[in-house]
């Protein structure tokens, strides 16, 4: 299945309240400014070159959404699976995003190569680019974060 174009994502799962994101809100949060992202794929081959990125934090977005969490301590027990439309998935804990400092170089994109992500063809993505296989947490498409707990 294609990665199909996307608007806006929820945000769900184990969670209070259901939050549905759009490129518009994006606009509401923190500017981030990234002069390129090289995406390499599984093999650290060079698949592309993303320049003049502008992106907001996955965590300043995620830090707005109420986890249905019984005490602050399990919260280490929480992960974010994220979905793009063709159901490609990839996965952060909720340590990895609030309590290391991966959590301070994942961006939703706004925007790059000169064009706003309502300009772009897969409109909302999601990049990990302090990774080392920058591809593997590359969603196009982002649809949806559910929020999970491990059993």
């Amino acid at each position: 299945m294609p990665t199909l174009a996307t608007e806006s994502f929820t945000i769900d799962g184990k969670v209070k309240r259901t939050m549905t994101v759009s490129l518009s809100d994006l606009s509401s949060y923190g500017s981030h400014l990234i002069d390129s992202i090289v995406i390499k794929n599984h093999l650290g081959e060079r698949k592309s070159t993303l320049k003049n990125v502008k992106g907001v934090l996955l965590k300043d977005i995620l830090s707005k959404v109420e986890i249905d969490a019984e005490a602050p301590k399990v919260l280490s027990e929480y992960y974010f699976v994220c979905i793009a439309s063709d159901n490609y998935k990839v996965v952060f804990s909720w340590n990895e995003i609030f309590n290391n400092a991966t959590g301070n170089s994942v961006y939703i994109l706004t925007g790059h190569d000169g064009k706003p992500a309502s300009a772009l063809d897969n409109r909302v993505a999601l990049v990990s680019p302090k990774d080392e296989m920058t591809g593997r947490r590359y969603v196009k498409g982002l649809q949806k974060i559910v929020i999970e707990r491990v059993k």
